[in-house]
């Protein structure tokens, strides 16, 4: 292990260089490839599977344990960030949810309607692997980072984990699409050992320079320590009944977020099943390209929505956004071409990565002064997890009950509705317009 000063350029590119390692999880595992691969599963029988005593739908299923994973997910991060803030190892946190997360996307090589339990255990844990070595990489760039640095370096790992993802993509993509129409389930299944491979091996160079967290051996953890993170959160609640502004806008930010981002994670689902492909190979092919096409122009996108809000301001931006995405919703009740879903897919790309970007500034900008933000963006993240909990658990109930995601889709539209609603709400600043 390198002991770098605060601030060092090979400080900074070490830590930004775990998004290059990470982020082919959420791009191969939950956008593109696994949603193919689970669906894949389900090609010569219907989309139902009696599963804990219930007979439910594929992807309302994937939905319910989705969830359930952010729901954990939301509750221990708290506790997890405050006990290792307490006694400074939070490197061994974030490796240890690193290789969970890492040797369960390798466990997914094994999943099989036959073994659904083992399966689905291995995309839950996935999942929490993910997210919660997030909570520690985050909590790293005030220790590595000075505040003038803190948003370049930011945007560098963005863009680090775009094209590392990317790359890893595109190499699945011609895996698949080398592969003959019997073997493309096996290539699926070597692109989930790929990722967790990619991501242990990776994640090495930041872990070799990241300092250990100044470990305080003689500290214990008490009661107070664990619940030390809660507290934090409820500090955050409290002084949001003295600023309003940033409480009205969280509140607005917790319902929009919680459609934006189940329509992140259920795309590839919605598309597998309700758009009319001339073959399941064409299926596979034509909802990776669109991830990938995603992928491509919310960068394009990101770029636009940050000249707009400088124009325009963060709030009458924002607002424009979220009526562009009740648009898009209620058209994608009636999309069933690959080519209509092409087109939803770039729009979708045009505004999603515009509206996270803007969200999280915007954010930002309504902060008091203080310098406990670590505290402020923990409650981000634990506001935006519980939505997505809310939001799956919808989308999973209306596509079990209908036997199709398309009212669920259209029900997205009305969060977003409430959220320009309560945007509207939100007393301007000279800032924020």
């Amino acid at each position: 292990m390198a002991d770098l000063a605060k601030g060092s350029k090979k400080l900074l590119n070490a830590w930004a260089f775990y998004d290059w390692a990470n982020s082919v999880y959420p791009l191969v595992i939950s956008s593109a490839i696994f949603p193919i691969f689970y669906e894949s599963l389900f090609a010569d029988r219907d989309h139902y599977i009696t599963v804990f005593g219930m007979s439910l739908k594929n992807s309302a299923l994937i939905s319910f344990v989705t969830a359930a994973a952010f729901l954990v997910v939301a509750i221990i991060s708290p506790l997890l960030s405050g006990i290792a803030d307490y006694v400074g190892n939070k490197k061994s946190f974030m490796k240890f949810f690193c290789y969970l997360g890492a040797l369960s996307c390798i466990g997914l090589n094994w999943f099989s309607l036959d073994n659904i339990y083992v399966g689905l255990l291995f995309y839950f844990l996935g999942l929490i692997g993910f997210w919660g070595s997030l909570v520690f990489y985050n909590s790293y760039l005030p220790d590595i980072a000075f505040n003038e640095q803190q948003d370049a370096v930011s945007a560098k790992g963005y863009s680090l984990g775009y094209i590392g993802s990317v790359i890893l993509l595109v190499a699945s993509l011609i895996m698949v699409l080398g592969a003959k129409d019997s073997e493309k389930i096996a290539a699926m299944r070597y692109s989930f050992i790929m990722v967790g491979i990619w991501w242990i091996i990776f994640s090495q160079y930041t872990y070799y320079f990241l300092p250990k967290g100044n470990k305080n051996t003689n500290r214990k953890v008490t009661k107070a320590v664990v619940l030390n993170g809660f507290k934090e959160l409820k500090k955050v609640w409290r002084q949001l009944e003295t600023n309003i502004p940033l409480k009205r806008y969280l509140f607005s930010f917790f319902v929009y977020s919680m459609a934006v981002q189940t329509v992140m994670l259920i795309a590839t689902y919605f598309g597998s099943q309700e758009i009319t492909w001339e073959s399941p190979s064409q299926s596979q092919t034509g909802l990776i390209i669109c991830i990938l096409l995603i992928q491509i122009i919310a960068v394009v996108g990101a770029i636009l929505t940050s000249k707009a809000s400088a124009k325009y301001g963060n709030i009458p931006t924002l607002i424009a956004i979220n009526c562009f995405w009740v648009l898009l919703c209620s058209a994608a009740y009636f999309i069933v071409t690959p080519i209509q879903f092409y087109i939803m897919a770039a729009l979708v790309g045009f505004v999603m990565g515009g509206i996270q970007a803007l969200s999280r500034s915007t954010y930002s900008k309504f902060l008091p002064e203080t310098e406990d933000t670590a505290s402020f963006f923990s409650f981000y993240d634990v506001t935006e997890k519980i939505g997505i909990v809310i939001g799956m658990c919808v989308y999973g109930a209306i596509d079990q009950i209908t036997g199709s995601p398309r009212l669920a889709i259209v029900l997205l539209a009305v969060f977003f509705i409430i959220g320009v609603f309560l945007l509207n709400k939100v007393p301007k600043t000279n800032t924020l317009k």
